[in-house]
């Protein structure tokens, strides 16, 4: 995402601060689809899935927030249905159902960080912690490469349907043909141009980079970074027997 000025960066700043973000990913992979804490750690668990779509709902990212939507009620669904189901069925639904339910939150998480957080936030962000740039700037090129590599997706999507070729009816390996082969060879050519984009940015240069893009703690990053804590303290406090 490009600004012009360092007026249009503060009406784009987000809800939250980067490193708020990356925080609670962290604290999402560990104990919701990483499942620290057991059982124990239940309650907590679902109060951390609610974290990201309220985000989203936030910054009115509806179309996100109903896909996550969407998926958690079929993983949970598939649990739900499971002990009904014959033996080959019931292991494909916990298998299915279980991946949905860990992994859906954290997924969602990230596309609410890729979604709302400028390349100059981010930087700005890792600068801020003093990460080393061998980790900054292929992060940086990620968060390009993501959103551009779907708008790839839907320009092969639509000149294939511009031709007649639709997906149903048609052999895998002429999938294979028109839809993978295309994107796989775009991928490449993306990464190469958004590599060589982030090195003319000066990206690698040894010295201090200037960044109009301002970012800092508001009283809802504070908050929400008192949680990711105060989740940690309390799985330590229960990993120690401690009884809340």
């Amino acid at each position: 995402m490009a600004y012009s000025s360092e007026l249009s960066q503060e009406k784009r700043r987000s809800f939250l601060d980067p490193r708020t973000k990356l925080a609670i990913i962290c604290i999402l992979a560990i104990f919701v689809m990483g499942g620290l804490g057991g059982h124990q750690m239940k309650s907590v668990k679902i109060f951390l899935s609610t974290i990201p779509f309220f985000l989203l709902l936030v910054e009115r990212q509806w179309q996100r927030f109903g896909r996550g939507i969407m998926m958690l009620l079929i993983g949970y669904g598939l649990l739900i249905v499971m002990p009904y189901l014959p033996k080959i069925m019931n292991f494909i639904a916990l298998m299915c159902g279980g991946i949905l339910t860990r992994f859906v939150v954290t997924v969602v998480m990230g596309e609410y960080l890729v979604g709302t957080t400028s390349v100059s936030e981010f930087i700005a962000a890792m600068e801020k912690i003093h990460m080393p740039q061998a980790i900054t700037i292929p992060m940086s090129v990620m968060f390009r490469m993501f959103p551009t590599i779907g708008a790839e997706w839907k320009s092969i999507r639509r000149a294939m349907g511009m031709r007649g070729i639709r997906l149903r009816g048609i052999r895998s390996g002429e999938i294979l043909e028109y839809q993978m082969v295309p994107m796989i060879t775009s991928s490449v050519r993306i990464g190469e141009e958004l590599s060589a984009a982030a090195l003319i940015r000066g990206l690698g240069a040894p010295v201090k980079r200037t960044n109009i893009c301002h970012i800092g703690f508001q009283i809802q990053d504070w908050i929400l970074l008192t949680l990711c804590v105060s989740v940690v303290l309390i799985w330590i406090l229960k990993f120690c027997g401690v009884t809340l």
